[in-house]
């Protein structure tokens, strides 16, 4: 890499100053009151003084330390930071300080980010494992019973190859929501932008899951009358999300237990659509995590429950992608709310 040097003369021309000034001061006395010669004699001596001393000191300061200055940034130069391979090279000393603290700052934060995204990669894999492991062992359990001689019975072979089939379908979905969450972390999320009515998206998802709410005897309602609310998405990610959120309610909703929606009119062309359940709530200390891939609050009672564990996270992205809000607030014990916002149509 061919570095921009660019040299700084102010050392040597306030040396040269200072020394010009000094020298000739005490030679103005000495020939004011001993030698009584020529006055001119003392400016021309100034002036041969200053040149003189100006290239000395600034030869040996390049010798000596702008040398050693260019030595530190073709070191950091190296080590392909950007603003050293994109700025010219002073060697005013200041100057290189601020660089080289930027510098070591800009590192510490990298490495500390990449620490975290070490981290959070190890975990992402413990999960994915655990989560395959499950349906794979359960999937394997049922066809080695079968193979080593409960096919025979033609029952328990109907059953074995029902709940195998369980497995597989369990397998899938985590799978196409991985594929899901990897293209919408990597912003291919493809959106197709229509007007639609949100309260039919929501009315939709309500019947839906109403089988499924119904066995915990959830009521799934509005919290009062909508006309049709316009608004601008992808419909069909946006009902993924309402989806989500409302699988979740009842999830993790408490028998007999209701899961509402609101629509509320915000500034700026908005609306809020608020999902409310009177579930078990979450505990603050989750809160912040709840939107991480395969992050679960009650990991035993989440897997009983099914899931890939990907629902939120998917939810996020989805929202995000829109450049709308998400939010989530919960009272352990009480219940959830997780709402969103889209953009209304004018």
């Amino acid at each position: 890499m061919v570095i921009n040097f660019k040299k700084s003369y102010k050392f040597a021309i306030k040396s040269s100053t200072y020394i010009t000034l000094f020298s000739s001061g005490i030679l103005f006395l000495f020939n004011h009151f001993l030698l009584k010669s020529n006055p001119l004699f003392v400016l021309f001596f100034a002036i041969i003084l200053f040149f003189f001393s100006f290239f000395v000191l600034q030869y040996r300061v390049e010798r000596f330390i702008y040398r050693r200055v260019k030595k530190i940034y073709d070191d950091v130069s190296l080590l392909e930071n950007a603003s050293f391979r994109n700025q010219p090279v002073t060697t005013d000393m200041a100057t290189l300080t601020r660089e080289v603290q930027k510098f070591a700052r800009d590192k510490k934060l990298e490495i500390e980010t990449l620490k975290i995204r070490e981290e959070y990669r190890r975990e992402f894999l413990g999960n994915v494992s655990h989560e395959l492991k499950t349906p794979l062992f359960t999937v394997q359990g049922y066809l080695l019973t079968l193979l080593d001689g409960a096919m025979d019975d033609k029952n328990i072979r109907k059953k074995y190859l029902q709940r195998a089939e369980k497995g597989v379908e369990r397998l899938i979905y985590i799978v196409k929501d991985l594929d899901m969450i990897t293209k919408l972390e990597t912003g291919d999320l493809n959106l197709e932008l229509t007007e639609f009515n949100i309260v039919e998206v929501i009315q939709n998802v309500f019947e839906l899951l109403e089988m499924r709410a119904s066995k915990k005897n959830i009521s799934l309602t509005f919290d009062a009358l909508y006309k049709p609310v316009k608004v601008i998405a992808d419909q069909e990610k946006i009902q993924q999300v309402v989806t989500n959120l409302v699988m979740n309610s009842i999830k993790y909703g408490k028998q007999g237990g209701t899961t509402e929606v609101s629509i509320e009119d915000l500034v700026n062309n908005k609306v809020i659509v608020r999902i409310t359940d009177n579930g078990e709530g979450i505990e603050k200390q989750h809160i912040p995590r709840l939107f991480e891939r395969f992050y679960r609050v009650d990991k035993s009672g989440a897997r009983s429950e099914g899931g890939s564990g990907l629902g939120l996270a998917i939810v996020k992205h989805i929202i995000e992608g829109h450049k709308e809000k998400i939010y989530v607030e919960s009272q352990y014990g009480i219940g959830s709310e997780f709402s969103f916002t889209l953009e209304k149509t004018k």
